[in-house]
């Protein structure tokens, strides 16, 4: 088995977990009787679990061993996962997604990518670099999708093994803990060559010039991200929950539907990009799923809803192969690790600040995170544009 197909392999299984996750998330904490700012909180240290690990990644992957490291994210993950599953109270949930990294965003965008992300790269030439992200992201996808089908798992349980509903959320997320860990056993197939480049005698983290283009990105990021932090899987799904009244049963085929789209998009990045350049892509497919996304939290009716959110999902991931590919190109492959990094920790920490204000928010009207959110990644969207339609990568140059 190549490195390649092992980094496809586990992305996908952890997708699955990921996208089971961010729809069961929220409904099952109202289903236990947490209140939208306390659901809100628990999604908060979810995701500061996973900024934690991705800050550990940046700074001490390399060092560490890249596979060694991503062994250890597997077995925490999945052992803090298993963890939450028995807790109930807001305090004790918090704790334990924080330490099993719960992803409430319902895509995978966790420690685990800064290194994955990082290897990726140098299996492939810089002509398909881009297109080895479209497929790892397919296979994320295709994982999101299948995960947020099996959010359905429940309603199996109680119909079929006679479990109360309580006991049927607990063991579906028990089944979500056992999909994190079988990554741990893909990553003992790793070859040595993913181990980090050494990098040049007497060369800094960053170059100087990576570091001008990489902060300015980061800034740039960290908008956008904190706008996403307002429109969490987990939070969205329970949107659909409060506002139409629709069970588990019928938010995790809509979702399915949502991750199969976001799977076509990415192979549609590519094509785009190799046309138009990735700033452009990143930039022209974001702006108008912001504005169907807003137009969901006035929607007057449930299939209303799920079809204007449907349309966003098949243009709200163009943007994530062309960005990942934008980083990795523009920096030297010395410093992928920490560009990776660096990128993915400043997105999960803006995400974990959001959710806990958009729970708030919440209480005031259920559509209010919808439209600051949907705003936030308009206004990214403009300043990306503005500071590096210029900036080329290496092959569009």
């Amino acid at each position: 088995m190549s490195d390649r197909s092992v980094l496809y392999g586990s992305a996908f299984l952890r997708a699955l977990a990921t996208g089971m996750m961010g729809v069961l998330l929220g409904i099952h904490l109202a289903k236990i009787g947490l209140d939208e700012a306390a659901i809100g909180l628990v999604i908060s240290a979810g995701l500061a679990g996973a900024a934690l690990a991705a800050l550990l990644a940046t700074f001490g992957a390399d060092r560490a061993g890249r596979r060694l490291f991503l062994i250890v994210l597997a077995l925490v993950g999945a052992g803090g996962t298993a963890l939450f599953a028995a807790s109930s109270g807001a305090i004790a949930c918090a704790a334990a997604a924080f330490l099993g990294m719960l992803n409430g965003m319902g895509r995978d965008r966790g420690a685990a990518l800064v290194i994955e992300q990082a290897i990726l790269p140098a299996t492939v030439t810089g002509a398909r670099r881009t297109s080895a992200f479209a497929w790892y992201n397919v296979l994320q996808d295709l994982g999101h999708a299948l995960g947020s089908l099996m959010a359905g798992l429940p309603v199996l349980l109680r119909r079929f093994g006679g479990l109360d509903e309580a006991a049927s959320f607990r063991g579906a997320i028990f089944v979500n803990a056992a999909l994190i860990l079988v990554p741990a056993l893909l990553y003992l197939r790793l070859s040595r060559a993913v181990e980090p480049v050494a990098a040049p005698a007497g060369h800094t983290r960053l170059s100087p010039q990576s570091r001008g283009v990489l902060l300015r990105l980061v800034s740039l990021f960290a908008l956008d991200s904190l706008g996403g932090g307002f429109l969490t899987t987990a939070l969205i799904s329970f949107f659909f929950y409060q506002r139409f009244g629709v069970s588990e049963g019928v938010v995790a085929p809509l979702f399915l539907a949502a991750r199969l789209l976001n799977a076509l998009s990415h192979l549609g990045a590519a094509w785009l990009a190799r046309r138009i350049g990735l700033v452009n892509t990143m930039v022209f497919t974001h702006m108008p799923s912001s504005l169907l996304l807003m137009s969901v939290g006035f929607a007057p009716s449930f299939p209303i809803a799920a079809a204007l959110f449907l349309l966003r999902e098949g243009l709200v991931e163009m943007d994530v192969p062309t960005r990942q590919s934008y980083v990795m190109a523009v920096v030297r492959p010395e410093e992928r690790t920490f560009a990776s990094g660096v990128t993915h920790l400043v997105r999960l920490g803006a995400w974990a600040v959001a959710p806990a204000f958009a729970g708030v928010f919440m209480t005031g009207g259920l559509a209010t995170p919808l439209v600051i959110g949907a705003g936030m990644k308009l206004l990214y969207d403009g300043l990306l544009y503005a500071a590096f339609r210029r900036v080329k990568a290496p092959e569009e140059q």
